[in-house]
């Protein structure tokens, strides 16, 4: 690989002086050996030239070049495919709502674009950073198998620096279906910056239903007109947000966003809010919804004429044209807030002659017991293959005997004369390292690995750089607790969990004998109702430094969230890959190396 690179370089140094990670990456891929002459420097133009890439600095070529080959990109047959993305993030004006703003654009688009894939797919993307903020990007729902170095949270990334870049280097290892990214600091998600991600099936493995006619992207969020910055500045002081401004629809507001369908055909609409607290309800003017696929997991196709997403998660439904040729409304409204917020998009048919009329249809606005019915009927189809040929059903993990039980208990207080939200009564504070470069370089004074209790202990809330030990290959239980009037919602990077129950009142030992242990769906994302608890079984076999949070993104920010640090003593290349040469460092690691070339 020394030679391929020093052929490379001499090849491209009469086109450029700054060269492009993905060339080398583009031929290297496709060769069963490496050439020389002439020979290579065609390729390398061909590959300049199918690509299109953003030229990169030389140094930073050298560094995203040897970090791909180190995962894996060479003269190996059979191998999954890699796909290449180039993205420059940049502050532009948006107008959403009407009201001119500060937003964040990839490539000039917002929302940013979407990523395609397959299952086990690498992804290759090169991130540019021409902000005048440090910045990350976060890939919600993916689970970086043995890789939460690129998982793009602070605990886990250094930020990418202004002006420079970071190349993010993952697999969809084992997944299937519709999820996001979005950026994780700062309260950038304010401002944009997220767009869609789907995994498709392998085309060997059966999917449970037609292909569909076509497949969209449908971003959904609550959104303020003020810049980020401002917002930003409001938490800063200790002092809460004020409700939302409007609904987006994929980055648009009221009636900006539209679908075209042929009639008497089948789609996809894959469904994520994105937004930053409030659960939303989702209806097709005059459509049913067949629900077939929640966060990677194909669910029973239940039929619904509305959704609720809670904000943070993402699922797919298949809606059929069978109406007479028109316009349709497609609504979206606020759940569980006294003034409802609703925006809509057109479902417009080809041959339509009529815009859409009426009324836009409404839906729930305060009813809890509506909704956690709804909850309850989301279940896995057991029949159907996942990611992998063998059925849903065949991993049995109700049978599965639980080593520890974790209860999660979220709070609002004041900490010192500001708002804050807590954890088991502890408010995260992040630290001057990010964890996962701490725990890598043993650095001691970051953060202290029990800095959270495993049960709500009562006391006032307090700040912690809170990090929770977990042991790989344990089978828990994690019990979220929501005692305030509101609903919350739960992410944990890096896993799938298996939501077995949720009820109203106070969770204990007896509620075990409601959870459902043969068909719970597997997702990322819960909801916890007011006053209520939701139970998941987790099994730990994902090495690595997880972030466990609020997707209410104020409460995020401002303390509600931990890590859960799943951590072997082996040490093996089979449970973790090793640091990524390109790798960020920064505090008190910088300086440091990531690994000998």
């Amino acid at each position: 690989m020394a030679n391929a690179w020093r052929a490379y370089t001499s090849a491209e140094a009469g086109n450029s002086s700054r060269l492009n990670t993905t060339h080398l990456a583009c031929y290297i891929r496709r060769l069963p050996s490496l050439p020389s002459g002439p020979q290579l420097t065609r390729l390398i133009r061909f590959c300049r030239h199918r690509h299109r890439m953003t030229p990169l600095g030389l140094a930073a070529a050298a560094a995203a070049t040897l970090c791909v080959l180190s995962l894996g990109v060479a003269p190996v047959h059979g191998e999954s495919p890699y796909r290449f993305f180039d993205w420059n993030v940049t502050f532009g004006d948006i107008f959403p709502l009407g009201v001119r703003q500060q937003g964040i654009l990839i490539n000039g688009q917002f929302p940013g674009p979407d990523i395609f894939a397959v299952t086990n797919d690498n992804l290759i993307i090169n991130v540019h950073n021409s902000l005048t903020d440090p910045f990350l990007i976060s890939w919600n729902g993916i689970q970086q198998r043995r890789n939460s170095w690129q998982d793009g949270v602070y605990g886990t990334n250094c930020p990418i620096p202004p002006g420079k870049n970071f190349t993010y280097v993952m697999q969809v290892k084992d997944q299937i279906g519709s999820y996001f990214y979005f950026p994780s600091l700062a309260f950038h998600k304010a401002a944009g910056g997220f767009g869609g991600i789907r995994v498709l099936s392998r085309p060997l493995i059966p999917v449970p239903f037609p292909e569909p006619s076509g497949d969209f992207t449908l971003l959904i969020g609550d959104w303020y007109t003020s810049n980020h910055t401002d917002l930003k500045a409001i938490l800063d002081r200790g002092k809460k947000l004020r409700f939302p401004d409007g609904i987006l629809m994929n980055g648009r507001g009221p009636n900006g966003a539209s679908f075209t369908v042929d009639q008497g055909k089948t789609y996809r609409f894959r469904i994520s809010n994105v937004g930053l607290q409030n659960s939303l309800n989702i209806r097709f003017q005059g459509h049913t919804m067949k629900l077939v696929e929640v966060e990677g997991t194909h669910t029973l196709q239940t039929t619904y004429s509305s959704i609720d997403v809670h904000v943070g998660q993402s699922l797919s439904v298949l809606v059929t044209a069978d109406q007479s040729a028109k316009d349709y409304y497609v609504a979206v409204s606020t759940r569980f807030t006294d003034a409802v917020l609703t925006t809509t998009g057109i479902l417009h048919y080809s041959n339509s002659a009529q815009k859409a009329t009426g009324p836009p249809p409404g839906g729930p606005t305060i009813q809890i017991d509506w909704s956690l019915n709804q909850a309850r009927s989301i279940r896995t189809n057991l029949t159907a293959s996942g990611p992998r040929p063998n059925p849903q059903g065949s991993y049995h993990y109700g049978l599965i005997n639980i080593t520890r039980t974790i209860r999660l208990a979220n709070s609002a207080a004041q900490v010192n004369g500001k708002q804050r939200y807590a954890v088991n009564s502890v408010s995260f504070v992040p630290a001057d390292t990010p964890l996962k470069i701490a725990d890598h370089y043993k650095i001691g004074g970051v953060f202290r690995i029990g800095s959270i209790p495993d049960n709500p202990t009562g006391v006032r809330e307090y700040l912690d750089t809170s990090v929770m030990p977990a042991d790989f290959r344990a089978f828990v239980e994690i019990v979220f607790e929501n005692k305030e009037n509101i609903v919350q919602s739960w992410h944990l990077d890096g896993y799938n969990f298996f939501v077995v129950g949720m009820d109203g009142g106070q969770w204990s030992p007896a509620s075990r004998n409601q959870y459902n242990l043969r068909d719970a769906v597997s997702r990322c994302t819960t909801q916890v109702y007011p006053k209520s608890w939701t139970a998941v079984y987790l099994a730990l076999d994902n090495v690595g430094m997880w972030n466990l949070r609020s997707e209410f993104w104020a409460r995020q920010y401002l303390g509600q969230q931990f890590y859960l640090r799943v951590y072997s003593p082996v040490e093996s290349l089979r449970d973790e890959l090793p640091i990524p040469m390109n790798f960020l460092l920064c505090g008190r690691a910088s300086g440091r190396r990531t690994r000998p070339l």
